[in-house]
This record gives C-alpha cells, sequence and structure tokens, in this order.
C-alpha cells in the first residue's frame, strides 16, 4: 500500500540530489514535506547567531518557492521535535516518515527518537546518505571499525571504495502530482516565520543570500572559469582580497542547499577534459575530500568538540582569560590584520580559510593560549557554513591539538596579511579607523609618530587599541609550553600524523624541531611571512 508520508528536511535544504525525497515521491500516494523549527534544540545542539539565522530562514523560503513550482508546498512546523511529530503523525494518519541521515550526535539521536517514535505509532523511518560523498559508517567499517585518523590513510581507504554515488535527478512536478499535497490552508498555517517573529534582529543582514537557488547560480559562475577550476590550488588563493577567491560554496554545503555530490561530478568532468589539473589535497576535489575527512572521523570520536574525553586531542593547560578572549571576538587586539578579520567575519559570517587559520593560531598557540574550543564557539556563532564536524576538526588542527604537527609554523599577526595586502585595502574596508594611515604603518599603526597618527585622525591607545601582546615574545613562549606538551603528550600526537609508520622520519623531523627550539626559532615559513 502507497504510504502517506512526511519528509523532514533537517540540513538537506534542496530539492535537486535528494535520494530521500525521490524515495518518499515514490512510494507515497500523499507526502507532507516538513522542516520542525524546534528552537530549544537548536540552541542545545549549536549556537545560531542572527546572520545564521537570516540565511537558514531566506534557505527555507527559496525551498517552500521551489516546492510551490511543482505543485506541492513546505509546511514549517514551530515547537518540541517530537511533541510536533507525534501530533502531526496521528492528525495527518502517517505510515512512513523519511530524512537525510545525518553524523552529529545530536541528529543521530533525533533519527534514534523518530525511530522509537515509529515503533510506537505504527510509521516506517527510511534515512538515506546524501550530505556527504560516501556513508560514513562504510569507511569505518573498511577501516577495521575505526576511523582513519590521517588524510593519507583516509584516501587510501576511499581507494577501496571508488568514486561516490552519482547524484539522482532532481524531481518534477509530475512526482509531486502522483502524490495529494497538503491543502493550501495548511501551506498558510505553517509558512516559514519572518526573522521579527522570531525576534532575530533584522539589521544583521549578510550579503550571502541563503537558498538552494543562490548556491547553484554560485556554482554555475564559478563552473564557468574551467581553468581556473582545473588549477584551483588552495594554499595560493588571497585571504585578504575584498571578493572571496575561493568558491564561497561552504554556506550552501553546510545547509545542505547544494549538493556536494553534484560538485564533486561536476569538477570531474572538468577535471577530465583538462590536460593538467590540481590534485587532492589542494584541488577542489581535495577540500570536499577534506570535509568527508572530518565527517568520518567525527562520526566516531567521542567528545569531537571537546578537549577532555577526546581521545585524539592533546590534553593542554590553556590560559581562561575571559577578558583577552573578549577583545579577539569583538576585533580589540589591537593587530589591524586580526581585528579586521573578526570585523569582516561578525558583519558578513564568511572569512577566507587562510584568514581563520591567522585568527585562530592567534587566540591559541600563537599568542593568547586560549582553547581552541572557545574559538570553535564563537565560530560556530557567526559563521554562516558551521558545521560541527568541520569547525570542531579544523579548530583542533590549527591549534596544533590533533592532525597538524608542524606547531613551530605561528602565523605572524603583522607580516602574513602583508604579504598578499601590502597597501592594506582589506583593513581599510573593514577598520574605517585606520583608512588614513599610510601603507607602512596599516598594519602597525602603533609605529607611527603622534603627528603621523593626528593626520591619520586616529590615535593609537585612544582610538584603536595598541598590541595586547608582544607576539615575537609569547609566541616563543607558547613554542615552548607546546614542545613540552607534545613530548609528554606523544603517543596521543601520533595518532593523528601521517608519518607515523615511519620512526626514522619522525626522528629526523623531531631532532629538526626541537633543534630551531633550542636556538630560539620560531621556523618561519611562506605561510608566515
Amino acid at each position: 500500500m502507497p504510504h502517506r508520508t512526511i519528509h523532514l528536511f533537517r540540513k538537506g535544504l534542496r530539492l535537486h540530489d535528494n535520494p530521500t525525497l525521490l524515495a518518499a515521491l515514490a512510494s507515497s500516494e500523499a507526502l507532507y514535506p516538513v522542516y520542525v523549527l524546534d528552537r530549544r534544540f537548536m540552541a542545545s545542539a549549536m549556537a545560531i547567531g542572527a546572520l545564521r539565522w537570516h540565511f537558514l530562514l531566506q534557505a527555507l523560503e527559496n525551498l517552500r518557492a521551489n516546492l510551490l513550482q511543482l505543485g506541492s508546498c513546505l509546511l514549517v512546523l514551530q515547537g518540541d521535535y517530537e511533541a510536533v511529530l507525534r501530533d502531526h503523525v496521528k492528525k495527518w494518519r502517517i505510515t512512513q516518515v523519511t530524512l537525510d541521515a545525518e553524523v552529529e550526535p545530536f541528529y543521530k539521536e533525533m533519527e534514534a527518537r523518530i525511530r522509537r517514535l515509529g515503533q510506537e505509532l505504527g510509521f516506517t523511518v527510511l534515512s538515506l546518505v546524501s550530505h556527504s560523498l560516501y556513508d560514513t559508517q562504510r569507511i569505518l567499517e573498511l577501516n577495521g571499525g575505526a576511523a582513519p585518523l590521517t588524510y593519507k590513510r583516509f584516501l587510501h581507504v576511499l581507494s577501496l571504495l571508488g568514486d561516490p554515488e552519482a547524484p539522482v535527478r532532481s524531481p518534477a512536478a509530475e512526482d509531486f502530482q502522483r502524490c495529494r499535497p497538503p491543502d493550501l490552508c495548511l501551506a498558510e498555517c505553517y509558512g516559514v516565520p519572518l526573522p521579527v517573529d522570531l525576534k532575530i534582529p533584522t539589521e544583521s543582514l549578510s550579503p550571502w543570500k541563503g537558498g538552494e537557488t543562490e548556491g547553484l547560480q554560485r556554482l554555475e559562475q564559478h563552473l564557468m572559469n574551467q581553468g581556473w577550476v582545473a588549477n584551483f590550488t588552495k594554499p595560493r588563493t588571497i585571504p585578504n582580497s575584498l571578493l572571496p577567491s575561493t568558491t564561497g560554496l561552504s554556506p550552501y554545503f553546510s545547509l545542505g542547499c547544494l549538493s556536494v555530490r553534484t560538485f564533486f561530478y561536476r569538477l570531474s568532468n572538468i577535471y577530465a577534459q583538462s590536460k593538467n589539473h590540481s590534485l587532492p589535497p589542494v584541488s577542489l576535489q581535495g577540500q570536499l575530500l577534506w570535509r568527508e575527512f572530518f565527517y568520518t572521523v567525527a562520526s566516531a570520536t567521542p567528545n569531537f568538540t571537546k578537549m577532555v574525553g577526546n581521545p585524539i586531542c592533546l590534553q593542554i593547560n590553556w590560559y581562561q582569560d575571559a577578558e583577552r578572549l573578549h577583545r579577539w571576538k569583538t576585533a580589540q587586539t589591537g593587530f589591524p590584520w586580526i581585528d579586521a578579520i573578526m570585523t569582516q567575519l561578525r558583519q558578513e559570517g564568511w572569512i577566507h580559510h587562510l584568514a581563520r587559520h591567522a585568527a585562530a593560531c592567534f587566540l591559541t598557540r600563537g599568542d593568547l593560549w586560549i582553547s581552541w574550543e572557545e574559538g570553535m564557539k564563537v565560530f560556530e556563532e557567526l559563521l554562516l557554513d558551521a558545521d560541527y564536524s568541520i569547525n570542531a576538526g579544523n579548530w583542533m588542527w590549527l591549534s596544533a591539538s590533533a592532525f597538524f604537527h608542524q606547531y613551530t609554523r605561528i602565523f605572524c599577526p603583522v607580516r602574513f596579511g602583508k604579504r598578499t595586502d601590502p597597501q592594506g585595502r582589506y583593513i581599510r574596508k573593514y577598520l574605517p579607523v585606520l583608512k588614513n594611515f599610510p601603507s607602512k604603518y596599516i598594519y602597525e599603526p602603533w609605529t607611527a609618530s603622534e603627528e603621523e597618527q593626528k593626520e591619520a585622525g586616529c590615535i593609537i591607545g585612544q582610538d584603536y587599541p595598541f598590541p595586547m601582546v608582544n607576539h615575537k615574545e609569547v609566541s616563543e613562549h607558547n613554542l615552548l609550553l607546546m614542545k613540552q606538551v607534545r613530548e609528554e603528550q606523544c603517543r596521543t600526537a601520533q595518532l593523528t600524523r601521517d608519518d607515523a609508520d615511519d620512526p626514522m622520519e619522525m626522528k629526523m623531523k623531531r631532532n629538526h624541531s626541537e633543534e630551531n627550539v633550542k636556538k630560539g626559532k620560531v621556523a618561519r615559513t611562506t605561510e608566515e611571512t
């Protein structure tokens, strides 16, 4: 017998490449497309700032419009997840609930609760994987039941799996016509709420617009430049360009407005037509595989978003300094490059990955020695593309708590930004208080004379703060602290390093690193200068 189905949208806020939705359409006589807006659940599972709320509501409104074009509609049910489901399963005589499979513990627990509710009320549950390239459980099985903890090992497991499943077709109006749509009165009763309805500040608007339509348009714009796509290498992109020098698609992948499988196969087609193209880990496909790597490790690692109880994370006695954390978060560090980054993050909800590196290194092992968990929480609140697995994974990486082992590479908060933007246009845009400083002072305005500061209309210590730390002194001190931590917890450190099976190479690298520390040197690299 055909089902009466609720299709639950969670993160897969799109119609293209949505295998669970297609399966629901194929098996149902009536289909209710539903998004449950459970603010209490969202507050406990993730910190969502105003910009992300606007982006989410835009995505839901776009999904509603796209469904209407196909003869259906989106029903936004507000309230406790389990309570509203229980109520509407009974009211609509539902026999099936379909939803995308997710890896986060709170989403997995939600699915378990829905399955228990199904056993109680007599409906079946169907969940399929489409938010990631692969079924992470399959990767774990091929790796002996454990997560591959290095990118190299991860790629080896993927070579056994082969290419990910191809994206499925988009649903058509005919698919929805076979299923009786919800009554139009329901669409009016369960519309997408406005920001004012949720008491979200209306002035908090990002230049990034949420939704599947916007995500697909951005995708097509990038893929038109096939040469750029084929030769893309992540480290060569510019962190302080005034327009994104990367694809800028991450917010759309985060909410599932854009299919990662669609992007993967579109890239494959371009690579097939190119004689030479970049390769993982720096290629665009390589970035998708990094996303997949963190999803896989997060799915099998207890307390992945915490230091304590996290078996792959170094246990570090970070400083607890609320005032310094606040200054970093509110762009008051006194280092214009760092403060411009944090200002862009707060205003727009997006910053370049190398800008994220600089800001994260400054907060943690570089300058302030404050826990990566604190930075992760700020990014979770402010980033449009904030993601449980990737956010925590990157913060562990950038703090050298896991995954990254060249811990002597410390980003200079002055030289790093100056390398790609010597005129300081990025700083002038996001810190207009400094816009009149000559270029030679824009990254270090405290070095300008009092007369020059007056001419620029900005007195350091009055209109803009002095640097909160001496970078050279604190970075050298923190380097010694990190060296001691890694010596004491070498077994944990080796879990996530690719050369763990090569004792000689490991020893050579360790000796070189220790020699640098003994000489009081912080190894300078192209990323730091």
